[in-house]
């Protein structure tokens, strides 16, 4: 790599050009000030984030020697060697959040959240522009309904089944005062207000604030705009328009207000090893905040390019104009403190904390729009969010505050203009939560259970207590359930309702959106105001959560209810019956496949996150996160012998067989076997036969290591 030495730093030059060339220019900001900033904010922070990663290290090791000593079935004692050893901290009496300037997608209203690999520029564009999605595609296209599966062409039997539907919930989220929806023969505008024409008179809403506005003119609307929870309904008019041509109103889609706001990530759900990859990712994040990324790709044979969506004009109910947003609330998540880079050597030569880059080239790309020099506004209060993860308790969280305010004096922005997301999926940070939220009381704008990562780290947190449950077994345990719960009520005891976001994970199967109408309501039911979906046809569905659920109302409820008892957070996954060969035979069959499916498409192809069918051929999105709880489970049952290193090699060769011919249709797929010598296979065998070793159970170390290597003799 061939490397720019500027203000006593070594910057690899793909990263140096990028920096002078692309992100600098119309930024405010002279080379030499952020080269120089650099480094300043490198040379005092280095040294501070590798003792906290010395400070995780330490704690393990005493765990370890706990748990072999004791097991970890004793809570009281297990509570007060953690108060002994620093690792559970005294809890805060009262934390009251004083986060100002956030968007009202983030502070006020509950909706979906994507997440999307910011390395994908079709993928991005796609998130951002899930802002609005048609209620009738989504229900068309997938199995959110019982009706015939689509033929070639338009199903008109599907598509009859789909109106009636969607028609339906809006008779229960934004009712008629009599009638119903599929009975509305014309929509206009009299007055202000909204008048539906039936068959037996004209109606109106029952609640009329739900009408916000309409397109077109009063007496033929294009379309109409309700709003019910916060977020925005419309009903689009075309008499022209192949359904609302068959429509006695015109009625031609119901678009829904969906992905309030999306995570563009630089950490779990990319593959960036090296310099380049990390370009690209900045150059996806510099087009974002511009508004000048595009991206073409040939669909249904022909030449597409998609671009980023204009904002929506409407007239409002009083006759004045009413803008809404085009886009998702973009938020960007950086990488942990644990990832170090060559993309930049310090004095002496070392790699240097990754997570200090992104901040830096974060808040750098983001500077033109904060401070006006920008005609593409993404928060319309001039905050950057950013989301931290992988931070391991209140210290950690402080250290993240401090670089925060470090890099705003840099980059000369107002205070508080970067504002911190923290991911609660590390155990240190979920048992003393109220701790870290009083460390970044300022500027936080979210808590999010990460329940992948969090069980992982479960996993590995007590790998020497015992043998730990199966992973389906793994959500009806006590800890995690307390988790969940105590996440919320911190949220809502620390003020922050009207202010920031409390939010739960991902829906991890893609093609089974009907199993997820069916269950991901318990998200906003349990008091979030977010949670994560995998594509924007999804935020659209997931969105009908939200008009199905008053979250305010939700939590206000639970606010009254008994806090949930640290000790329950403190209960480790343990077996408490054997399993029998068939089930442990199986649990490691599932585990291997979903490693192998997802690490040969890291290592081979730097495809950072995927679809990948399991052994019953249903599609599961994994990232490194799935790939931390499956190879760390793997691990805990070698160390306590519920299955053998023998069986274990064996039984991967087998499914690398099986993952090579789930993947036989992809041209640029490398077959594992029969010599299973090449670095994708190595990567996972490493994986499962280390994974005690690596700290906090992390992926990464074996993952990048492979990934080079894989590179390199591509």
């Amino acid at each position: 790599m061939k490397y720019v030495p500027v203000s006593g730093l070594q910057v690899a030059a793909d990263l140096y050009r990028f920096i002078l060339e692309e992100a600098l220019p119309g930024s405010g900001i002279e080379p030499d000030v952020l080269w120089s900033g650099l480094a300043r904010l490198i040379s005092h922070n280095a040294p501070i984030n590798r003792n906290l990663l010395t400070q995780r290290d330490l704690l393990q090791s005493l765990l370890d020697a706990f748990h072999r000593d004791h097991g970890a079935r004793d809570t009281p004692q297990y509570s007060a060697f953690l108060r002994e050893i620093g690792y559970l901290e005294a809890q805060p009496a009262a934390v009251r959040i004083a986060s100002e300037g956030v968007d009202t997608e983030i502070s006020k209203v509950a909706g979906p959240q994507l997440v999307v690999p910011l390395s994908n520029s079709r993928y991005v564009l796609n998130a951002a522009n899930a802002r609005w999605g048609s209620l009738y595609d989504a229900l068309y296209g997938t199995d959110a309904i019982e009706a015939p599966n689509p033929s070639v062409g338009y199903d008109r039997e599907r598509g009859a089944r789909v109106v009636a539907h969607a028609k339906s919930l809006l008779d229960v989220y934004v009712p008629l005062m009599q009638g119903s929806y599929k009975d509305a023969i014309e929509f206009t505008i009299q007055d202000g207000h909204l008048a539906i024409r039936l068959p037996h008179g004209n109606t109106v809403l029952r609640e009329p604030a739900c009408f916000a506005g309409y397109r077109g003119s009063a007496q033929s609307p294009q379309s109409v705009l309700l709003v019910h929870h916060g977020l925005h309904i419309e009903i689009q008019l075309d008499l022209a328009h192949r359904i609302g041509r068959d429509d006695p109103a015109g009625v031609c889609d119901i678009v829904l207000e969906s992905a309030l706001s999306t995570i563009l990530d630089m950490e779990d759900s990319v593959a960036a090893v090296d310099a380049e990859d990390k370009v690209d990712i900045y150059r996806n994040l510099l087009g974002l905040m511009r508004g000048t990324l595009t991206a073409r790709f040939e669909k249904a044979g022909r030449s597409v390019e998609r671009r980023l969506a204009a904002d929506r004009t409407f007239t409002a109910a009083d006759g004045t104009q009413l803008q809404l947003p085009g886009r998702s609330l973009l938020l960007v998540r950086n990488v942990g403190l644990h990832m170090m880079t060559d993309a930049v050597l310090d004095a002496d030569g070392r790699d240097v904390p990754e997570g200090l880059l992104d901040l830096l080239v974060t808040a750098l790309i983001a500077r033109p729009e904060v401070v006006g020099n920008a005609g593409w506004r993404n928060s319309r209060t001039g905050s950057v969010y950013i989301v931290k993860p992988k931070l391991h308790g209140p210290r950690e969280v402080a250290f993240a505050v401090d670089t925060f305010t470090q890099t705003e004096k840099l980059l000369e922005l107002p205070a508080g203009t970067l504002k911190i997301g923290v991911m609660d999926e590390e155990r240190r940070t979920s048992v003393n939560l109220a701790a870290c939220v009083a460390a970044a009381a300022q500027r936080l704008f979210f808590i999010n259970t990460g329940f992948l990562d969090r069980t992982g780290d479960e996993i590995h947190t007590a790998m020497l207590a015992g043998p730990v449950v199966r992973k389906a077994d793994m959500k009806s345990t006590t800890w995690i359930e307390a988790y969940e719960d105590s996440n919320v009520e911190v949220g809502l005891r620390s003020g922050f309702p009207g202010r920031a976001q409390i939010g739960k994970g991902m829906w991890a199967m893609p093609d089974q959106m009907g199993l997820m109408l069916a269950r991901k309501a318990m998200h906003p039911e349990s008091g979030a105001s977010t949670a994560w979906v995998p594509s924007p046809t999804a935020a659209t569905l997931h969105a009908l959560h939200y008009h199905e659920v008053d979250v305010l109302q939700r939590q206000r409820t639970i606010a009254l209810r008994q806090p949930v008892d640290l000790a329950r957070l403190l209960v480790p996954p343990l077996l408490t019956r054997g399993y029998s060969a068939a089930e442990v035979q199986q649990e490691l069959d599932n585990n291997l496949q979903a490693i192998l499916g997802y690490v040969v498409r890291w290592v081979d192809q730097g495809i950072g996150c995927s679809k990948v069918p399991d052994l019953q051929e249903v599609g599961l999105m994994e990232d490194r996160a799935t790939l931390r709880i499956s190879s760390q489970h793997v691990a805990n049952w070698l160390r306590h012998g519920i299955v053998t290193e023998d069986q274990v090699l064996e039984r991967l060769q087998h499914m690398a067989a099986v993952v090579d011919g789930q993947n036989a249709s992809d041209p640029h797929y490398r077959s594992m076997a029969p010599d299973f010598a090449g670095p994708a296979f190595q990567a996972a065998r490493e994986l499962v036969l280390q994974g005690m070793q690596q700290p906090n159970g992390y992926t990464e170390f074996i993952l990048h290591r492979h990934r080079r290597r894989a590179k390199f003799y591509a």
